[in-house]
């Protein structure tokens, strides 16, 4: 008898998730790259400014922004002590709460999200474009309804 086990084959809905993994890695790789060659900014601080740019008044908790951006609290605050030593935010007292800490996104930051949107949707849509296949990009795009803009 062998002592070896023969691994079952995946299922479908595994196949899936790996092919949607394997899109998401590429993806992020390659907005990763751009946005630091041409910008400076991670991913991560990118979309930080982006949900500081659409919150009222410009400003979040940091509890807000580690859930806005799935990253623990103590990740936040070392990627929010780069944007402030950046120049791109400043850190606020809630003033009802004093222990209530946000952070405020500045014009300078403003200017740095802006000027990085262009950059961020010409390779997301020249990495999709490029993507190896079976990742399934044009079965996505339909589902999601095509063009969610």
């Amino acid at each position: 008898m062998s002592t070896h086990q023969t691994a079952s084959a995946p299922s479908a809905d595994a196949r899936m998730w790996h092919r949607l993994l394997a899109l998401h890695a590429h993806v992020e790789h390659r907005l990763s790259t751009a946005l630091q060659r041409h910008h400076g900014l991670g991913l991560s601080e990118y979309r930080a400014l982006g949900l500081l740019a659409t919150a009222p008044r410009n400003e979040l908790r940091m509890q807000e922004l580690a859930d806005g951006l799935g990253l623990n609290q103590s990740s936040v605050t070392r990627l929010v002590g780069r944007l402030n030593t950046a120049g791109f935010t400043y850190r606020d007292v809630c003033e009802d709460d004093k222990r209530g800490v946000y952070t405020v996104l500045k014009d300078e930051g403003r200017a740095r999200h802006a000027a990085a949107t262009a950059t961020y949707e010409a390779t997301l849509g020249a990495a999709l474009e490029a993507a190896p296949e079976g990742t399934a990009v044009a079965a996505l795009r339909e589902a999601l309804g095509g063009n969610l803009g």
